[in-house]
């Protein structure tokens, strides 16, 4: 599988507009699981994008020099959720790549009215026609005094039972009789089901744990801690926190000084945070290659975190 982060890592210094920095950065970080993990397949994986990295360059650096057709194709679909916003990204890049052919997305399977279930896309290239599932994904590791599990946020969401997901139900769905006449609308070809699962890991802080089984050795990745233990970590990391909404956790914070957060802007924020609120994404900026850039993300959750989310018993 091609390593595309020198060219991400250098196209994000490059470009300066959100959603195309967060369209970089969906067609170019590595997935959360390691190659050759079964079905994994990059979308682009036919296309001269992903045979000659650098023509994907140049389109994503008009994007940035010319964003109205990105940002009108996204906002003919607002996004309320992080991950349709993640698969808008990836339906405006396969709609334009070359030697690829988005057939249809978000395709529903019903039986007698009740849904089974969503196809993400139906794409053709020149290995045949695909089934693909989509998932943009932030977990959360294991700790002595935390989850036992990699868990999302919100604690509902547990890597392990994604993973199961997508090999036992939304991978198969398409071979399915429902699944396959919803196909055959638009093809008589049999579709390989693949996947695509991006976002990050966030590994527990003061203790440490290991990757997942299955990583890969290159994902995406930053800590988690207890909101006793932030005063510690604050200390070795004193400068230029931050915290990042929702809508802007895809690619790496960057931003000029006027957009920076004050030292007493931040210390504000963190005395009115709710002390078992929703786990909060922060990150910590740097002034590097003429912008202030981030240098690591967290997540800063309640000392009763997972209990007090998602039902999650330990």
């Amino acid at each position: 599988m091609t390593d595309f982060l020198p060219l991400l890592d250098a196209l994000l210094i490059e470009l300066r507009q959100p959603q195309v920095r967060d369209l970089a950065w969906t067609l170019l970080s590595p997935p959360l699981l390691q190659p050759g993990s079964p079905a994994l397949r990059h979308p682009l994986a036919a296309s001269r994008w992903h045979s000659n990295p650098t023509t994907l360059a140049d389109w994503l650096l008009a994007q940035e020099h010319a964003p109205a057709n990105l940002l009108a194709a996204l906002a003919a679909a607002p996004h309320q959720r992080l991950g349709r916003y993640y698969e808008r990204l990836w339906q405006y890049a396969l709609e334009q790549a070359p030697d690829l052919h988005l057939i249809a997305a978000n395709l529903p399977v019903r039986n007698n009215g009740h849904t089974l279930g969503e196809l993400d896309l139906l794409l053709e290239d020149d290995d045949g026609l695909h089934h693909l599932e989509l998932a943009i994904k932030l977990y959360l590791g294991p700790s002595d005094d935390g989850p036992n599990a990699w868990l999302g946020p919100g604690a509902e969401d547990h890597l392990l039972r994604k993973i199961e997901h997508f090999y036992q139900h939304q991978l198969p769905l398409s071979a399915t009789p429902e699944g396959l006449a919803v196909v055959r609308e638009f093809s008589q070809a049999t579709p390989a089901p693949s996947l695509w699962l991006g976002g990050y890991l966030f590994y527990s802080w003061p203790t440490p744990c290991p990757p997942p089984a299955g990583a890969s050795d290159n994902h995406r990745r930053g800590r988690w801690l207890h909101r006793r233990h932030w005063p510690v970590y604050q200390a070795q990391h004193p400068h230029g926190w931050q915290a990042l909404s929702r809508k802007h956790w895809l690619s790496p914070a960057a931003c000029d000084e006027e957009d920076c957060w004050s030292a007493e802007r931040f210390t504000n924020w963190l005395a009115e945070l709710p002390e078992d609120g929703f786990p909060q994404m922060l990150v910590r900026l740097d002034y590097r290659e003429g912008r202030w850039r981030e240098q690591e993300r967290l997540f800063l959750v309640g000392d009763r975190w997972p209990r007090v989310h998602g039902g999650y018993t330990r």
